[in-house]
């Protein structure tokens, strides 16, 4: 076994769920300071490595948080299983080695920061923020599966809504609407706007999706009460600050509050960074494609502030992500390193 699925595998083994990352962290800051690298825990709780000296700054993104659920690590018919071996951590090891053999081969020509941000999995993004307001890089690569073959250039936004509508129990034989009612009208009425707004758009990616996320309700006897959260997903083009005004409009007296709000973000094909990657792609055999997903990433974050060439990339299929079968192909990861270390090798 090879030391780079040797470091996945003792990643994939040490548990990092949003906000509490600090020994996943710890033992990449010691893999990488055992590189020689410089290499230090960020203000964010976040995995900090530095390696080169001289041409442009490239950041390299991942996170190192997961969502919750044990998958025993193993390897089985040359698949690695284990909670993040897709999301993000397979990406996040990758990183660390393609680095790592840029420098080894004496092709690296740029100024490397590699980051395990934490809380990339929580509304908080915090190590991405971090990095934000910290770094200006001249290139950005974000550490999310898309397959080693594929490059991904834009993120759907997000927003959530967090609603709550109280009033005074009513007997059930009246003619006033229970609680949970009430919310589901409120539901019913988000589902309309959005099927208004999505009129004429057929690819997802252009698409407002909501979902109902949590619901919940109650009574003592003299009140009664709803609760609910309300996830949107958020097309090119949709202000969330003008879709919170939207949905406070449609929930009417209730009280809402919002959290993780995101516009969506895309990049472009024709930069030097995605034609890197495309070049390098051909190099090992594959014929390379463009990806646009449906979900969030820390690009959303980084990408509006940076406003420098930024694709995401990484080993391992995203439809596993969050899932209990999640695994990664080693061969994927293999080539994933190879093809990295290529595209580090142009960027000067």
């Amino acid at each position: 076994m090879n030391e780079a699925t040797t470091f996945l595998i003792r990643l994939l083994q040490t548990p990092s769920l949003s906000g509490q990352e600090a020994a996943a962290v710890q033992m990449m800051v010691e893999q990488m300071t055992a590189f020689g690298w410089e290499a230090f825990v960020d203000e964010s709780g976040s995995a900090v490595g530095c390696v080169g000296t001289d041409g442009p700054l490239v950041v390299l993104l991942g996170h190192i948080d997961t969502v919750p659920g044990e998958i025993p690590v193993r390897i089985v018919d040359g698949k690695l299983y284990g909670r993040g071996a897709v999301d993000a951590k397979g990406p996040l090891a990758t990183f660390v080695w393609a680095a790592r053999q840029a420098e080894l081969a004496g092709t690296l020509r740029c100024r490397l920061i590699i980051i395990g941000a934490t809380e990339e999995e929580a509304a908080s993004s915090r190590g991405a923020h971090a990095a934000r307001d910290r770094y200006r890089p001249d290139f950005c690569i974000i550490g999310e599966p898309s397959g080693w073959d594929r490059v991904t250039l834009g993120y759907k936004g997000r927003l959530l809504a967090h609603y709550r509508y109280h009033q005074p129990v009513a007997h059930s034989a009246g003619e006033q609407r229970a609680a949970p009612e009430v919310m589901v009208a409120f539901w019913r009425a988000v589902e309309d706007y959005c099927q208004t707004v999505n009129a004429g758009r057929e690819r997802l990616f252009d698409q407002l999706i909501p979902s109902l996320r949590r619901v919940s309700s109650g009574s003592d006897g003299i009140t009664e009460w709803v609760e609910a959260t309300v996830g949107l997903r958020l097309p090119p083009g949709i202000d969330p600050a003008a879709l919170a005004e939207t949905l406070r409009h449609l929930a009417g007296s209730a009280d809402i509050s919002f959290e993780g709000a995101c516009p969506a973000f895309q990049s472009s094909r024709t930069t030097p960074l995605a034609s890197a990657f495309v070049r390098a792609i051909r190099q090992h055999g594959g014929q390379p494609a463009f990806l646009h997903k449906t979900g969030t990433a820390d690009m959303n974050v980084v990408g509006p502030v940076w406003q420098c060439p930024i694709v995401a990339y990484g080993p391992g299929d995203s439809r596993l992500d969050h899932t209990p079968d999640e695994h990664v192909a080693l061969v994927e990861y293999e080539r994933a390193i190879a093809v990295l270390t290529d595209v580090l090798a142009q960027l000067r």
